[in-house]
């Protein structure tokens, strides 16, 4: 990133269900300004501004804008659908659009405005263990792991574990452990879900580079896909989240899923603060 050339950084602060992001929007310089050390300095939350992921929105051919996404350990994401549902909600704002096109390295996905809430096609889930990715041949409905989880790959890949009592799993525990198996190549979120009524589940989650979060788009997504792999659900799936209530569809098109969003505050990064960025 070019310092010298910015008086400060515009940035949105949103949050999708209590998962909380900050937005970058880089579509009228036409170039990208988050870096690794610049996302790790931002999702601070003492020293910096605090996020579960950071969305940078770019100027696209094909779509109306693209999406890079990053974690608060300054790694990149695939995927993030809240984010993606908080940043449509923030273009729809804008433009007063209802419905846009944007293009992720999952490819072009859609948004629509419904209601007070946004819904994203996420896309075809991947489920062939070289796609979600595994580090070898493996069964993705029962990975050869105690708790006998699912595997699903969301644009980045999840390890799904239902059980009797969600409240009841030590996430900051497992989670990390799970995160760096060494049968995920790129680590892996992790989601554990247990049925409360018919295609309703509760479920937690631990984000890979981030950590415990209130709640994941890609992660209810994945979990959705998971539990009607298992016969547990049907394909439209009500889950709730420890920051809020996601609605999953499983259509012939994709995946989309359904939720809030709120726009917290807008803010600038000072020139101080990003000079002292390594």
């Amino acid at each position: 990133m070019d310092r010298h050339s910015l008086s400060g950084l515009p940035f949105v602060k949103m949050h999708g269900a209590g998962n909380d992001f900050v937005v970058v929007d880089g579509r009228a310089s036409g170039r990208r300004v988050v870096t690794p050390a610049l996302a790790r300095a931002l999702g601070d939350r003492n020293r910096g501004v605090g996020f579960d992921q950071l969305a940078e929105i770019l100027p696209d051919a094909q779509a109306d804008y693209r999406l890079v996404f990053w974690n608060a350990d300054g790694s990149q994401a695939g995927a993030c659908g809240n984010a993606s549902r908080c940043v449509a909600d923030l273009v729809m704002a804008q433009t007063g659009r209802a419905q846009l096109r944007f293009s992720t390295a999952r490819g072009v996905l859609a948004a629509l405005r419904e209601g007070d809430g946004v819904t994203v096609n996420m896309g075809q889930p991947q489920t062939e263990w070289d796609r979600v990715p595994l580090a070898r041949a493996a069964d993705t409905l029962h990975l050869p792991l105690p708790g006998d989880p699912a595997a699903v790959g969301m644009g980045n890949p999840h390890c799904v574990f239902f059980v009797p009592d969600a409240e009841a799993v030590d996430l900051a525990a497992l989670g990390p452990r799970i995160e760096h198996d060494p049968l995920f190549p790129e680590r892996t979120n992790v989601e554990f879900a247990s049925p409360t009524t018919p295609d309703r589940l509760r479920m937690r989650v631990w984000e890979r580079g981030t950590g415990v979060t209130l709640a994941c788009g890609s992660g209810a997504c994945a979990v959705a896909v998971a539990a009607h792999r298992r016969g547990l659900t049907g394909r439209r799936v009500t889950l709730d989240l420890d920051g809020g209530t996601l609605v999953v569809d499983w259509r012939t098109d994709g995946v989309w899923m359904t939720g809030p969003v709120a726009r917290v505050f807008d803010g600038v990064l000072s020139p101080e603060w990003l000079a002292g960025v390594a």
